[in-house]
C-alpha cells in the first residue's frame, strides 16, 4: 500500500483538471427588442419642451432634490430588518460554499483516550494481567478522489447558490429604496392635498359667513344658507380621512428605517412641499436592463445552480474512490507513547459504487434536471416580467408629466375663477348657486392638481425601481465569484 499511495494520489491529481460529469452551465440566449416599445413616450415628452432624458442617476433618490428624502433612503438601506434579514440569507450561504470548498482538500482530524480495562478470567490470557491501562494518539485523514467532478460540481452549485444570494440581497435593496421613496413622496402629496381642503374649507367658512350675514339682511333665503353650510361640511369632511392618510404613511415610514411606526411623526408633521420632478429618465435598452436587474441575476444563478446538480446526481453513475490513513502511537503508559515500538499505521483505498442502485440513481437524474427546465421557465418568466414592469413604468412616467401639466394650469385657473365669483355674488351680478358651484371645482382641481403631482413623482421613482435605480447597491465585501476561481485549492477567508 505504500507503494502504490504516491502513484494514486499523482494519477488523481491529473485526473482532477479532466472535465466533469453533466452539462456545463451556458446563459440562456433570449430574444429581446432592441429598444423599448415605450421609449418614444419619453422622446416626446422631451419634444414638448421638457428637459432632455438623462441616465438613470447613480443614487436615484438624489435626482428629486429632498435633503429629507435621501436621509430617509439611506436610513432604510443601513437599518431595514428585512435588508437585514436577507444579509443573514447571504452570510449563510457564503458559508455554506466555503464549506464545500474544503471536500476539494483532505478532511484531516485527530484525537487522543486513555482508559482503563480489566478482563474476566474468560478474557485473560493466562500469565498476563486482566487489569491495564492504555493510551492511544491518533491523526486520521481521508480525501475523496474528484474523478468525476461531483466535488467541483457541488462547488459549482453552493457558488451560484451565493450569487443568488447576493442578488436577492440587491433586489431587496432596490425595493426598499424604492418603496421609500415612493411612500415619502405619497406623504407630502397628502400633506398638499390636506392643505388644499383646510384652505378650500377656511375659504368656504367665509362663504358661509358671507350667506349668513345676507340671511340676517333679508337678501338670501333659508335655502341658500343650508346650500352654504352644506358645501362647507362636505368640504371639512376631507381633512380627518387625509390625516390618517399622512399618519399610515408616516408609521411606514418608520417601519421602513427600522423604527417604530411613531418614531417619525414630530419630524414628518411638519409639511414640506413636493420632492421637484425629475428631468426624463433614459430607460437604455432592453439588454441594459437585463443586466442591471438583480431579480433576473438571482434567477438566471438559481438555474446555473440547479444545472450543476446534475452533475452531482450524474457522478453517482460511477464509482466514487477515496483515500483514507492513519498515523499514531499507542502505549500502556503516557510516558512510552512515543518510544520505538509503538508506533502504528494505515493506508486504504475505498471504492463505493451505487451500480446495484442505478433505478434511484437515474431518478434523482430525472429529478435534477426536471428543477433545472422548471428553473429555465422561471428565468425566462423573469425576464418577461422585468420587460413589462418597465414597459408599464415608462408609459405611466410619460403620461403622468403630460397630465400634471394640464391639471396644474386647470388648477390656476380655477382658482381665479372661483375670487371672481366671489366678487360677483358680492356685487348681486351672479347667484350663490354659481359661487358654490365655482368654489366646489376649484376644491376638485387643486386637488386633482395635488393628486397628479404626487402620482407623475411616483411613476418617476417607480421607474428608477424598475431600472434597477441604475445605482451601485451597497452589498458586503466579498469575494469576486468567477467560473473558474475554484481550479485548485480554496481559500477559507471571510467576507468582512
Amino acid at each position: 500500500m505504500r507503494r502504490l499511495t504516491p502513484s494514486l494520489l499523482i494519477a488523481a491529481s491529473l485526473t482532477l483538471a479532466g472535465c466533469a460529469v453533466g452539462p456545463d452551465y451556458h446563459r440562456s440566449d433570449l430574444p429581446v427588442p432592441a429598444r423599448f416599445a415605450r421609449k418614444e413616450a419619453v422622446s416626446a415628452s422631451s419634444a414638448a419642451g421638457i428637459a432632455a432624458p438623462v441616465p438613470a442617476d447613480m443614487q436615484f433618490w438624489q435626482a428629486f432634490g429632498d435633503p429629507q428624502l435621501t436621509q430617509l433612503v439611506e436610513q432604510a438601506l443601513a437599518a431595514n430588518h428585512d435588508l437585514r434579514s436577507a444579509l443573514a440569507n447571504y452570510d449563510r450561504a457564503d458559508a455554506l460554499l466555503r464549506e464545500a470548498r474544503f471536500d476539494y482538500v483532505p478532511t484531516i482530524t485527530a484525537s487522543a483516550q486513555g482508559g482503563h480495562q480489566k478482563l474476566s478470567e474468560l478474557q485473560a490470557v493466562p500469565g498476563t494481567p486482566r487489569s491495564f491501562r492504555s493510551y492511544e494518539i491518533e491523526a486520521n485523514a481521508s480525501w475523496e478522489l474528484d474523478l468525476w467532478g461531483r466535488v467541483r460540481r457541488e462547488v459549482e452549485s453552493a457558488r451560484a447558490d451565493t450569487a443568488a444570494s447576493r442578488a436577492d440581497l440587491a433586489a431587496l435593496q432596490v425595493s426598499i429604496a424604492g418603496e421609500t421613496a415612493s411612500t415619502y413622496v405619497q406623504l407630502r402629496g397628502l400633506q398638499e392635498r390636506l392643505r388644499v381642503a383646510r384652505e378650500n374649507a377656511n375659504n368656504q367658512r367665509e362663504t358661509l359667513n358671507l350667506v349668513e350675514a345676507r340671511y340676517k339682511a333679508g337678501s338670501d333665503t333659508d335655502y341658500e344658507l343650508a346650500l352654504a353650510r352644506s358645501q362647507f361640511e362636505t368640504t371639512s369632511s376631507r381633512a380627518p380621512a387625509l390625516e390618517a392618510q399622512v399618519a399610515v404613511a408616516e408609521h411606514r415610514l418608520a417601519v421602513l428605517t427600522g423604527r417604530p411606526p411613531e418614531a417619525l411623526i414630530a419630524e414628518l408633521d411638519a409639511p414640506r412641499p413636493l420632492p421637484a420632478l425629475p428631468a426624463d429618465i433614459d430607460p437604455g435598452t432592453p439588454a441594459d436592463l437585463i443586466r442591471r436587474r438583480p431579480d433576473i441575476a438571482a434567477a438566471e444563478e438559481r438555474l446555473h445552480s440547479a444545472t450543476a446538480q446534475i452533475g452531482v446526481a450524474t457522478a453517482d453513475l460511477f464509482p466514487r474512490f477515496s483515500l483514507s490513513g492513519l498515523i499514531g502511537t499507542q502505549a500502556f503508559t503516557p510516558g512510552a507513547l512515543f518510544h520505538g515500538g509503538t508506533g502504528m499505521n494505515s493506508a486504504f483505498l475505498g471504492v463505493d459504487w451505487s451500480f446495484l442502485d442505478i433505478g434511484r440513481v437515474r431518478a434523482r437524474i430525472a429529478a435534477s434536471r426536471a428543477d433545472a427546465a422548471g428553473l429555465l421557465a422561471q428565468y425566462q418568466q423573469t425576464v418577461l416580467l422585468a420587460l413589462e414592469d418597465t414597459e408599464n413604468a415608462l408609459i405611466r412616467d410619460a403620461r403622468t408629466r403630460s397630465e400634471d401639466a394640464q391639471l396644474e394650469r386647470a388648477a390656476r385657473d380655477s382658482a381665479e375663477a372661483a375670487r371672481l365669483a366671489r366678487v360677483r355674488y358680492q356685487a348681486g351680478i351672479i347667484g350663490l348657486f354659481e359661487t358654490l358651484d365655482t368654489e366646489r371645482q376649484m376644491l376638485s382641481a387643486q386637488d386633482a392638481a395635488a393628486d397628479s403631482r404626487t402620482r407623475s413623482v411616483t411613476a418617476a421613482v417607480a421607474l428608477y425601481q424598475a431600472l434597477a435605480g441604475g445605482w451601485p447597491q451597497k452589498l458586503p465585501e466579498a469575494e469576486k465569484l468567477s467560473s473558474t476561481e475554484d481550479v485548485g485549492m480554496p481559500v477559507a477567508e471571510t467576507m468582512r
